[in-house]
């Protein structure tokens, strides 16, 4: 449901207050500018000055033009030379303005691609810096959507804006000078006539950012409603539960309701500016009646008149220019603070540095674990104590949202405990070097990623060190059980795998299990295997021969399975059972069956569905 945004007015001193310190961004967003290219940075600032000052130049060579003709008419032997001469130089500075103009375009165009793909880069590259409860954060998403829809090109924007500024400060200078000849209220009627519609326009500017923070949320929803609609991951069940015409009519209604918002900001803001624009054009004609009076009572000649005609329209036009470029500017700092804001992100530091612990007999042990998500009433898991040695395999058992696979992250150090400890070989994880501690475990999650990208490369992104390596992907995929499908492919290693690329082949759903599970053995030095829902999708027969694959190549390694299918989980040497976070029975297959507890429950009842 979307409700109206409030846009309240604003006291002017409070409103100014806030105007020159959103400006504060400028100078970050000049420096992004020139690091980005000082080259084209350069060359904008040269062509720029080049650009303001010869307008008024030609205005001047005008006024000659004018007067030399005047003056040729009532004389007896005119200096037709001379008004040639000034005819071809006027000809050449406006050659010179086009020049410039042309080579501000193309410097923009250039800096404009450079400059987009730089932010872009460095919004991912603090997206790698980010950890996971990050993403799992709504307003750090709001965050995210803000910085990404228009930090690309509002840098070179305010840079382009700021460049406009002084090019139209160096033509509005030239003009006043001349125009100060005439009369000196002349220039302060064209400097004041643009204030009023610049003040309303920078007001609106605010109340359209306001507009756009406030409706972060929506715009997330519409884009994820178009991603069901439109992508093949979502589309059988759009198709099949015939979605399709409920989820476009709730697109339209978040459009319509959006746009009511715009259209209301858009009337009122082209509304003020009309009727303060009339105050710039009443100054313009006022200006040309008190002229051209002048002209007729023969206080100022006609190249004279003509040139002060033209130096006001052009003034009034470089005031609004001025005017409208700090409008901008504050509309663009205003937006840079959603970048800037998201780059100053708080990520925790890791800290650690070892690479390895004191005693790696003691394999992986948990201490009292609690773990409660941000914003989250109760905790995940509470006061859970693990031990798992070189050797032991371990098998979670629960039910959805028990607290599994948060464990599972924890021991990946994807989340810091919010109590208690986790130690790998005597060491606490959070002393060891985190790439160190990562290239120990090798995961497959329920979730796995189903990369659009070559087998191999599937494959491969389970030891980015290897990940361009085809000996590895051959070995991996043997252990994982997914070599005899790979190798009936035409393109073998090579086929692109998903349908977002031309020629991709999509596998069925234990295919993609397998290669998850040959992307967790890519890691061949891990010593934890972690195994999340690994065979859900497979047939029993599949699951069986994976199992028995899986403990012969692990035999000497710390495995942690996650699973619903019993026959899987009592080979395990140890097993646990979970519920809302908490271990309420360990023990091996045996012990737990003569329990007669949750665990022999939930065995007899899976058993009872194969009799």
């Amino acid at each position: 449901m979307i409700h109206a945004v409030p846009i309240t007015d604003e006291r002017p001193v409070k409103f100014l207050q806030r105007a020159l310190g959103v400006f504060g961004y400028s100078r970050r967003a000049m420096t992004l500018v020139w690091t980005t290219s000082r080259f084209l940075t350069f060359t904008l600032a040269i062509l720029t000055v080049i650009a303001g000052v010869l307008p008024a130049a030609i205005a001047y060579i005008g006024q000659l033009i004018v007067d030399g003709v005047v003056a040729a008419m009532s004389s007896d032997s005119p200096d037709t030379r001379r008004i040639l001469w000034l005819v071809v130089l006027e000809a050449l500075v406006v050659t010179a303005v086009a020049a410039s103009q042309r080579g501000l375009s193309a410097s923009q165009s250039l800096l404009r691609a450079l400059l987009g793909q730089r932010v872009n880069v460095m919004i991912l590259e603090k997206a790698l810096t980010l950890q996971l409860a990050h993403f799992e954060d709504s307003e750090f998403y709001d965050k995210l959507t803000q910085a990404r829809r228009e930090a690309s090109t509002r840098p070179l924007s305010l840079v382009n804006r700021t460049f406009g500024l002084v090019q139209n400060s160096i033509s509005l200078t030239s003009y006043a000078v001349l125009l100060f000849t005439f009369s000196p209220w002349a220039v302060v009627i064209l400097m004041g006539a643009g204030l009023p519609a610049f003040i309303a326009e920078a007001k609106f500017s605010g109340d359209a950012f306001k507009l756009f923070r406030w409706r972060s949320p929506d715009t997330r929803m519409q884009m994820y409603l178009e991603t069901v609609i439109a992508r093949e991951d979502g589309v059988k069940e759009v198709k099949l539960f015939q979605l399709g015409p409920r989820l476009l009519q709730r697109y339209q209604d978040i459009f319509h309701k959006l746009f009511a918002e715009d259209r209301r900001l858009t009337l009122r803001r082209d509304g003020w500016g009309f009727a303060l624009g009339l105050i710039s054009t009443g100054a313009f004609y006022g200006a040309y009646i008190w002229i051209v009076t002048a002209t007729i009572n023969a206080e100022i000649t006609l190249g004279a008149m003509t040139m002060y005609l033209l130096l006001f329209r052009q003034g009034q036009t470089a005031v609004a220019a001025i005017l409208s470029s700090i409008s901008g500017m504050y509309e663009d700092n205003l937006y840079l603070s959603n970048l800037y804001e998201y780059l100053g992100q708080e990520v925790q530091q890791r800290s650690g540095r070892l690479v390895r612990g004191p005693e790696p007999k003691l394999g992986l042990e948990l201490r009292n674990v609690s773990f409660t998500y941000p914003g989250a009433s109760r905790p995940a898991i509470s006061n859970i104590d693990l031990n798992i040695r070189p050797g032991d395999s371990l098998a979670l058992v629960g039910e959805n949202g028990s607290g599994k696979t948060t464990l599972i992250k924890l021991i990946a150090r994807l989340y810091e405990p919010t109590g208690g400890n986790i130690l790998l070989d005597g060491l606490d994880l959070n002393d060891w070097d985190i790439d160190a501690l990562r290239q120990r475990i090798g995961v497959i999650f329920q979730d796995f990623g189903r990369y659009q990208f070559s087998v191999g490369e599937n494959i491969g992104a389970g030891d980015v060190r290897y990940i361009d390596d085809a000996e590895r992907w051959a070995v991996a995929a043997k252990t994982g059980m997914a070599a005899p499908f790979i190798e009936e492919m035409p393109d073998g290693y090579e086929t692109q795998l998903g349908r977002w690329f031309k020629g991709g082949r999509e596998l069925s759903g234990g295919e993609w299990q397998k290669i998850a599970l040959s992307r967790a053995f890519m890691r061949s030095d891990a010593d934890i295997l972690v195994l999340d829902e690994p065979t859900a999708a497979m047939d029993a027969a599949s699951e069986a021969a994976i199992f028995d694959h899986f403990r012969n190549a692990s035999a000497t390694k710390m495995t942690i399975l996650i699973s619903h299918r019993f026959s899987t989980v009592r080979a395990a040497n140890q097993i646990v059972v979970m519920r809302s976070g908490a271990i309420v029975e360990r023990g091996d297959h045996t012990s737990l069956l003569e329990l007669g507890g949750v665990y022999a429950h939930l065995f007899t009842l899976q058993a009872r569905g194969y009799q």
